[in-house]
């Protein structure tokens, strides 16, 4: 048994006495596999497309890009389309005003609500400190009165 270990010894492999024979030959060494990437494909780079306002070249143009040129996979917008779309986005801040301006005005009307509630009670407060002044007084001339009669 011991020249079978030696036999089927591998470097830097070790076996345990524990191990039954198996049918795998252990005197090839295991290796794992090693992985290749897919290659990426290249894209030819848009360049810049800052060009002046008054150029012919603004708008679409009827360019044959490359498959994979970058410039070909983004949408082109026309006036038309660019004009739509701001006017949907100046429709929608108008909405937004409109219902802000109104939350506004609804916050104005409880604020006034609020300051015409505190009027009243500030007068009808002022009028109870007359009539608790003016019974005081009233009291203190009977008590002084009835006092001068006894």
């Amino acid at each position: 048994m011991d020249d079978d270990k030696t036999q089927n010894y591998t470097p830097g492999m070790t076996r345990s006495d524990s191990s039954s024979g198996s049918s795998v030959d252990q005197s090839t060494p295991i290796h794992a596999p090693v992985p290749v990437r897919p290659h990426l494909p290249s894209r030819k780079s848009s360049g810049t497309m800052i060009v002046p306002r008054d150029s012919s070249a603004v708008g679409p143009i009827a360019m044959d890009f490359d498959r994979n040129d970058v410039r070909s996979m983004s949408p082109r917008r026309t006036s038309e389309d660019l004009q739509n779309l701001g006017k949907e986005a100046r429709d929608e801040l108008q909405r937004h005003a409109k219902a802000l301006q109104d939350s506004l005005l609804t916050i104005f009307h409880k604020i006034e609500a609020v300051k015409e509630e505190h009027d009243k009670l500030d007068n009808n407060n002022k009028f109870l400190q007359r009539y608790i002044g003016d019974l005081m007084t009233t009291s203190k001339i009977t008590a002084t009165s009835s006092k001068a009669k006894k």
